[in-house]
């Protein structure tokens, strides 16, 4: 390990070279889809794949966001996606960093299950309803209860469930435009 010390200087230096490497290639992504929307969708997507790939990075401490130029040219790419936006550039990073935190947040947990599921020996991973129902009372928990059992069998995979959320932050997206654009 000490040898690796002859390239980089600290481990923080080796964190961000490794962050840039895992997004090696958004220099040269392409977004599909009609409208900012669509294209926000497939940005987040391709991150959220592209963690799914590199798991280890959902462990990563995390004081400031990535500034390396693979990160750099991810980022770009997002808020290229929402050119068509009516939306103030600082605005569109906001938005961009809430995307990004939110897919993080979706492949820590999913990364945190399967691990957790591999260390038990289980073969699938109880869904949040099914947990529920071992662990709260109608009495004390009413509106939990009432989620636990309201349907009977699996809830949406996970990436179902992710890609739900995201159409709620695109809506929350859409309604800031909305609310923000004048009448013509």
């Amino acid at each position: 390990p000490m040898s690796l010390y002859r390239y980089v200087k600290s481990k923080d230096e080796l964190l961000a070279l490794m962050w840039n490497g895992s997004a090696q290639g958004a220099e040269s992504l392409r977004l599909t889809g009609d409208g900012w929307r669509a294209r926000l969708r497939d940005w987040a997507v391709i991150q959220r794949d592209m963690l799914d790939r590199h798991p280890w990075l959902t462990q990563m401490p995390m004081a400031a966001p990535p500034m390396a130029p693979n990160s750099l040219a991810f980022v770009e790419c997002g808020l290229a996606a929402m050119d068509d936006a009516e939306l103030g550039d600082q605005e569109k990073l906001r938005v961009i960093g809430l995307i990004s935190s939110y897919t993080l947040s979706e492949a820590r947990m999913a990364d945190d299950a399967r691990r957790a599921m591999e260390a038990s020996g289980a073969e699938q991973s109880p869904d949040f309803e099914q947990l529920l129902r071992l662990l709260v009372d109608e009495a004390t928990y009413p509106r939990l209860h009432r989620m636990a059992w309201a349907r009977e069998g699996a809830g949406p995979d996970e990436r179902q469930a992710f890609l739900e959320g995201l159409e709620i932050i695109l809506d929350g997206v859409q309604a800031t435009i909305e609310r923000d654009t004048p009448d013509s």
